[in-house]
């Protein structure tokens, strides 16, 4: 194999891989507008049994057409290991009818549906006609999902009650007169483009009307879930080995062994509330618990913040200076990667998370706060680690870094290509960084650190442990896992409201082997670098950190076998 220079010239793989991009953002409109691929963002994914199977088509023609051509350097032989790593796992859920099936409280169309608006354009007349557009297809995608969840029925294949119920609350939200769709577009926004014209008095008339549509749409989602799903939805939570097993593989993008990752977990949640009580005594004394802890760090007056205004330019003013001090020290940050944009999101659900930029940058990435309705206070020492986990040296340059490398990596590989264990284990691997840099030596945010390490470590625990029907640890009874002990176990790990603690419960039962990919890819990252420095040692070589992380980064996200393999 051959290394490329820095401006590669095309390559017979990279035209499969881009030809593959193309004919997906035409399938997936939604994923086009996502990915920042413009010409899309009027029409909205039709999600019936047809739109699926034309998936699995498309991925087994770009399969096929990988097999036809060669490789000619070492770009080539990642894409081709990460595309036939990616797709073939596609096909393996289309094949397993989980596609028709997806439904859960976090992460299928019941929310993705709603989800995309936030990222579309809206600062041009014709922007807000691509907003009505997709608002008015928005009722066909729904009837196409129902149609989809009605054949996955027929299978068997219903999600459990819990999840439809979930959903049946969420669709109903939505429904209502006060919901995301009527503020959407009543909102600023819509006001500062559309005048007076008659022109923006039609828009705005089709506006009010596609977003009732939507609303009328969701209320019949909603009857449906309830009246003719929810009966036949199972009462157990736990999927089981070999389902659980397929997702775990789509997730991490490796396969893992479930019992020793299991048994690592429990090991590695002692070893972070082992590390936190320290944190905690150092905080508040001898003899201090991490709730006493806690409770004087929130009620430290320096640590809290007042107002969204307030938390928006916090989380501004910290992510800033995290890329002021790692720009070329630590990494070398491309220039249109210098620009993160810190919002409050337009929902309420209480999470943190971050959208990448355009495919031209002209919309940045943005890292964005759901605060829920009535919350007003927030305290800097929980979440200065989740603004480097979002930002910098975490997804925003992960994501961003990936992108600006059109002279080396295809379209599907800079825009297309997401694994949750490559992603979400590199955040995480970002926090323990900014740690051991010395941007969290302060005792309270070091503790805010290992309350999100110790969250992360429980999941594993949790998910691998209930999904399998694994024995619980013997602090937690030592009997199979079951929903009351999982739930007695989050509590008494993860330090948020009742509330939040409810939606994590329900989201780790409902999307099983995504919440420990977070944790586990982490492990996988660390394990990788620590198999760089042990050949670097064997070379009689030191050890470059930056630029290790520079060869990773500029991969893009890949499995993370393949990750390990190329790295190696």
């Amino acid at each position: 194999m051959t290394t490329p220079s820095l401006t590669r010239t095309p390559t017979a793989v990279d035209a499969v891989a881009d030809e593959h991009v193309r004919r997906l953002t035409a399938h997936s409109p939604a994923t086009a507008t996502e990915i920042g691929v413009p010409g899309h963002d009027h029409l909205m994914d039709a999600l019936d049994p047809a739109y699926h199977d034309e998936a699995a088509a498309l991925n087994r023609a770009t399969l096929d057409a990988l097999d036809a051509v060669d490789p000619v350097d070492d770009v080539d032989h990642v894409t081709l290991a990460a595309m036939r790593e990616r797709l073939g796992l596609e096909l393996e859920l289309h094949d397993a009818g989980e596609d028709v099936a997806d439904l859960n409280n976090i992460a299928s169309p019941v929310q993705y549906l709603r989800d995309i608006f936030d990222m579309m354009p809206t600062g041009s007349v014709e922007a807000w006609e691509n907003v009505a557009g997709r608002l008015g297809a928005l009722p066909t995608a729904l009837d196409g999902y129902t149609e989809s969840l009605r054949l996955a029925a027929s299978r068997g294949n219903v999600a459990a009650i819990r999840q439809v119920r979930e959903c049946v609350t969420q669709a109903r939200e939505l429904a209502g007169e006060e919901s995301f769709f009527t503020s959407f577009v009543r909102g600023k926004e819509a006001e500062s483009v559309l005048d007076d014209s008659s022109s923006c008095s039609l828009l705005r008339r089709e506006l009010e009307l596609n977003a009732t549509g939507a609303r009328e749409a969701y209320a019949k989602l909603a009857d449906f879930l309830e009246s003719e799903l929810a009966p036949q939805a199972p009462e157990a939570d736990a999927v089981g080995r070999d389902r659980y097993a397929l997702f775990s593989r789509t997730f991490l993008g490796a396969t893992v062994d479930l019992e020793e990752t299991y048994a690592w977990g429990v090991e590695e949640l002692a070893r972070v509330v082992a590390e936190q009580e320290a944190v905690a005594r150092e905080i508040a004394g001898p003899g201090a618990t991490v709730e006493d802890a806690v409770r004087m760090l929130d009620e430290d007056p320096a640590r809290k913040l007042l107002g969204t205004d307030a938390l928006k330019a916090w989380m501004q003013e910290t992510s800033d200076a995290a890329i002021r001090d790692l720009n070329g020290t630590h990494f070398d940050i491309p220039e249109p990667v210098l620009n993160l944009e810190c919002l409050i999101a337009p929902t309420q659900t209480g999470g943190i998370y971050y959208t990448p930029p355009s495919d031209d940058f002209s919309r940045p990435g943005r890292m964005w706060w759901s605060v829920p309705q009535g919350v007003t206070e927030f305290n800097t020492w929980r979440e200065k680690t989740t603004v480097y986990h979002e930002g910098v040296p975490g997804h925003h340059l992960q994501c961003s870094q990936a992108v600006h490398a059109r002279d080396t990596l295809n379209s599907w590989r800079r825009l297309a290509c997401w694994v949750s264990g490559h992603g979400e284990g590199w955040a995480l691997y970002a926090e323990r960084l900014m740690a051991d840099l010395g941007y969290l030596d302060d005792p309270g945010d070091r503790l805010g650190m290992l309350d999100g390490q110790r969250l992360r470590a429980a999941r594993v625990v949790f998910d691998i442990g209930m999904h399998l029907g694994l024995k619980a640890p013997a602090a937690w009874g030592g009997n199979t896992w079951d929903a009351g002990t999982a739930w007695e176990f989050l509590t008494a790990n993860v330090n948020m409201p009742e509330e939040f603690v409810r939606f994590e419960y329900h989201r780790y039962l409902g999307w099983p082997g995504q919440a420990p990919s977070y944790k586990v890819g982490q492990r996988l990252w660390e394990q990788t670098r620590d198999e760089a420095k042990a050949a670097a040692a064997a070379r009689g070589e030191e050890f470059d950190a930056k630029a290790f992380h520079a060869r990773a980064l500029n991969l893009g996200s890949v499995g993370l076998d393949v990750l390990r393999e190329a790295l190696g």
